[in-house]
């Protein structure tokens, strides 16, 4: 490997990652334009993208600004179509748009449990399922971004944690379809990341009690989870890794 591979491990690849106008998303996709690939950045605020695609091109990679809402199910078609259309192929695909809504059950409202589902879990499995057959021809890379919740079920996550559970569930089910074709399949639960993750929470007494665990201990930043991305996607073709819990050092849970 020379020094230009090493620096640009994924020259020539082409990515599509989701919720990427902020968050772990925007971290990954910028670390992944670091490392050569050509990304394509799905997010629904056009503002933020556009702002941050110049970042991206400057880091190396040229970025392909996609602004949709992945839970309508022709915008997910027009997105893979598109970013083969602008590269020709697809060699990895990062599932990370998603939200939490914490409440305990009692008091959640049915419009956040569904919109939960919809995002979490529905739209991720649907844009993987078309993505599939680019990622095959490819032997492409499929990251699906759970949760330490999709793991540890909490009191008062519980619409949340299903959602997560079925991430690493379906990851784990996809994983055994198509290894057979040399696609690799990982799943990354990171546990408290400093993002605007916890914004959209409608109950307040969560939303409260979310900000008092950040002042207790020292949350991961953004750029912990992409660097956790880059590491599976990175490595030799021999390698799957199928699985990263990733907490703060100080985290119980």
């Amino acid at each position: 490997m020379n020094a230009a591979t090493s620096s640009r491990p994924l020259a020539g690849k082409v990515a599509l990652v989701t919720g990427a106008s902020s968050g772990i998303g925007e971290a990954t996709a910028a670390a992944l334009a670091v490392a050569g690939a050509n990304v394509a950045a799905v997010a629904r605020r056009r503002d933020r993208l556009e702002a941050l695609a110049g970042k991206f091109e400057e880091a190396g990679g040229a970025v392909l600004q996609l602004v949709v809402d992945v839970t309508e199910p022709a915008e997910i078609d027009r997105i893979v179509e598109k970013t083969v259309s602008e590269w020709g192929r697809l060699d990895i695909l990062v599932n990370n748009a998603g939200v939490m809504l914490l409440s305990p059950l009692a008091e959640a409202r049915r419009e956040d449990l569904r919109h939960m589902v919809e995002l979490n879990l529905t739209a991720l499995m649907d844009l993987t399922r078309v993505a599939l057959p680019h990622l095959r021809k490819s032997q492409g890379h499929i990251v699906n971004i759970a949760s330490v919740a999709g793991r540890v079920a909490n009191a008062g996550a519980s619409g949340y944690a299903a959602t997560k559970f079925g991430v690493v569930a379906f990851s784990e089910a996809v994983r055994r379809e198509v290894y057979s074709d040399k696609v690799r399949v990982t799943v990354i639960e990171p546990g408290l990341v400093l993002t605007e993750l916890g914004d959209h929470i409608t109950n307040p007494a969560m939303k409260a009690g979310l900000e008092q665990r950040k002042t207790a201990m020292e949350g991961m930043l953004s750029e912990d989870i992409a660097a956790a991305v880059l590491y599976a996607v990175t490595q030799p073709p021999r390698v799957s890794v199928n699985e990263i819990l990733i907490r703060p050092t100080d985290q119980e849970r």
